[in-house]
């Protein structure tokens, strides 16, 4: 379990330019095969995929305790749905990069500076996905935890449209319209295309 030392703005950031440029040169795992920014177990994370020339993006709230190599459930559920789907490699971002386990656990204000350099992440995601990149929204009723999650949700799907993002979902949505989130997901579970303009307008 994952429980932040701090709240984000007490703590010391890397921006995702500098920890990409770091990125693969702390050791422990093979930077061929996985994309780890930072490259390093801290406070945050802004991306961890298995690299391929057709990834699918999942998005959840915010990450827990996975690395390379050790990944917790939900990743490998996302990554057995990712290869099911025809696709080569996954990159699992989230909507707020704070770690937490328990997402009740997540700065009870945004830091401004840590959803910026997120955003910054997820355009370099974007832009090395190839043409029209798949975006599975993956949030589940989380996103409910804290109100500027839904704020941090529609920046997302701005940069997405800049890139000519596809959205989709895997399997039924909640009561209230939220993406399902990925954990218990059966294995064979497709995906399924998502208005997430629409989505932000009726369910955020």
């Amino acid at each position: 379990m994952h429980i932040p030392s701090a709240p984000t703005a007490e703590i010391e950031l890397l921006t995702f330019d500098e920890a990409l440029a770091r990125s693969g040169r702390s050791g422990g795992y093979d930077p061929g095969k996985w994309l780890y920014v930072p490259d390093f177990y801290t406070e945050y994370r802004y991306i961890l995929g298995a690299r391929g020339e057709k990834p699918l993006i999942c998005i959840g709230v915010n990450p827990s305790t996975a690395e390379p190599d050790n990944l917790d459930n939900t990743l490998k559920s996302v990554q057995r749905i990712a290869l099911g789907n025809g696709y080569d490699g996954f990159v699992m971002f989230n909507v707020y990069a704070q770690r937490a386990t328990r997402p009740e656990d997540m700065d009870r204000t945004m830091d401004t500076r840590l959803h910026r350099e997120n955003m910054a992440a997820f355009e370099y995601v974007l832009a090395h996905a190839g043409p029209a990149p798949a975006v599975w929204a993956a949030w589940g009723n989380v996103i409910e935890t804290r109100d500027y999650l839904k704020d941090c949700v529609q920046d997302m799907i701005g940069v997405g449209r800049r890139y000519g993002a596809v959205w989709y979902t895997a399997g039924a949505r909640s009561k209230k319209g939220h993406p399902h989130h990925p954990l218990y997901l059966k294995k064979d579970s497709g995906l399924d295309p998502f208005d997430a303009a629409g989505y932000c307008e009726s369910c955020l």
